[in-house]
């Protein structure tokens, strides 16, 4: 694991909102980035808190990210009301597939070597 604390952040805030076997499915079978948002959001986490463990999800390398858009080029948040700090949703932009809403990328959590 390159980055235990970001995973056990995640893994907290999905047992938190949709218990152990729900979050231990998520986890192994995979969901969306928007699915990840709306879980954090609705966790305990400051906005800000949560939107960091998103961030260090996309990059950490403990995640399966599809589509495998490389390093992320740019990530574009939205704000609930617009110009407030309250992020709602977020969007990577690629320089060859352009802007992939959280809808369309999927995370998958990496088997562990042991």
């Amino acid at each position: 694991m390159r980055d235990p604390n970001t995973v056990a952040g995640i893994v907290n805030a999905l047992r938190q909102v949709h218990g152990d076997d729900i979050a231990r499915v998520m986890l192994n079978d995979g969901l969306s980035l928007a699915a990840l948002i709306d879980t954090l959001l609705c966790s305990p986490l400051n906005n800000r808190d949560a939107v960091k463990l998103i961030t260090q999800a996309l990059s950490s390398g403990d995640f399966i990210v599809t589509p495998d858009f490389g390093a992320v080029s740019h990530l574009k948040y939205f704000y609930d009301p617009p110009k407030s700090l309250h992020v709602v949703d977020m969007a990577v932009i690629t320089r060859d597939h352009g802007t992939i809403a959280s809808t369309q990328i999927h995370l998958v959590l990496m088997p562990s070597d042991s």
